[in-house]
């Protein structure tokens, strides 16, 4: 007879292999240059998550709480990527976003209508966007981890269609 604890650890077992089997090389540790893009990968997303979500609930233009809304989905994705990077890597991300974002945050909560929706597409649209697309290139090109690079490359293609988006979005305030 089989004993029930011994098939939940196997089965635990097996659902966490699945689970880190997209970064099966990721045993190595990472070098503190590419400890350091994946932290500011993740705070990149840390914060359009937030910064989404107060769109969401300030903006009444459909256009933006859309656009507000795929950030929110998009870059809660891109956070869980980096975070079982990050887990099989041995590295510590941040729980919230950076200084720089949190007062970001608090310029958009104080602002209302037409002012607050332009703000947010300028700045956690196109002006984010086109920090962590340079930030997503750098590590392409300087990481020495495979799978940062990897992780990396799956996510410029996302930023660069938000990055489009803003744009346009920009265009017509």
């Amino acid at each position: 007879m089989k004993h029930p604890l011994k098939a939940t650890v196997r089965g635990t077992l097996l659902a966490t292999a699945v689970l880190l089997a997209p970064f099966a090389g990721a045993a190595d540790k990472l070098g503190s240059a590419d400890a350091s893009m994946l932290k500011d990968i993740a705070e990149a997303n840390i914060a359009e998550v937030e910064t989404g979500k107060i769109a969401l609930e300030k903006s009444s233009n459909g256009e933006i709480k859309s656009f507000a809304q795929m950030m929110v989905d998009d870059h809660s994705k891109g956070l869980s990527d980096a975070k079982a990077l990050a887990s099989a890597k041995g590295v510590d991300l941040p729980a919230g976003p950076s200084v720089k974002h949190k007062a970001v945050a608090l310029e958009l909560k104080a602002l209302k209508g037409d002012t607050f929706d332009s703000r947010y597409v300028k700045q956690a649209g196109v002006g984010d966007h086109e920090a962590t697309e340079k930030l997503l290139k750098k590590t392409q090109a300087q990481a020495k981890d495979a799978d940062l690079k990897a992780l990396a490359e799956k996510m410029l293609p996302v930023v660069q269609g938000h990055l489009e988006h803003a744009q346009q979005l920009a265009a017509k305030k």
